[in-house]
């Protein structure tokens, strides 16, 4: 049997965390939960390429969660939604992107009861807390954009001017292909220096 170290208990004031005393591990008992939760621990983790993305501020996302007590846990489902304002990609206009993101998972009552390959996934209820930011923070990270855009088609911006060309479609610039620039020293009659 793999050793087990103690999970970290969770800090009861976070808004991802959720208490379940209530359940006393009895099978059957159920809770439905709604609450608001700041944007900004999920997408100023470490390692997020979020961040960069996506703007917190005055973002909030609402968690939608369902809490079932089975014989080995604490089931949790849930739905977050919201939306966040990032910019588009391609024209570099602000825009709002919704998040609408399913998760579920089982917050095992005893971890030593599982294999090494099982323990390497699973999460714990730890002294009748379970903290679900872990599970939101991926669900939204799966459900948004790595390359948000106002509109699929999209043409972005003119990369000699930075003109924006959904405004202007037919904006152009006449460009010498610079294996030719050679011959614009010509002058109409073919002689080399108007000569």
């Amino acid at each position: 049997m793999p050793h087990v170290a103690k999970p970290k208990r969770p800090d009861a004031r976070s808004p991802f965390v959720f208490e379940v005393r209530e359940f006393g591990r009895r099978p059957g008992a159920m809770r439905q939960f709604d609450r608001d939760l700041p944007a900004e621990p999920l997408l100023g983790h470490e390692g997020s390429t979020l961040e960069d993305l996506y703007s917190a501020e005055a973002a909030d996302l609402l968690l939608d969660l369902r809490l079932e007590s089975v014989v080995e846990g604490v089931l949790a489902t849930g739905r977050v939604s919201g939306s966040l304002v990032s910019e588009c990609v391609r024209c570099l206009d602000p825009i709002e992107v919704e998040v609408d993101a399913d998760f579920q998972e089982l917050f095992y009552y005893d971890l030593e009861d599982l294999s090494a390959a099982e323990l390497e996934e699973a999460v714990s209820v730890v002294e009748d807390l379970l903290d679900v930011e872990p599970l939101v923070r991926d669900a939204v990270m799966l459900d948004l954009p790595l390359q948000p855009l106002c509109e699929p088609d999209c043409p972005g911006l003119c990369a000699e001017c930075g003109a924006a060309l959904a405004e202007d479609p037919d904006h152009h610039h006449e460009s010498v292909d610079p294996r030719w620039a050679a011959l614009s020293a010509l002058t109409g009659d073919g002689e080399p220096g108007g000569q």
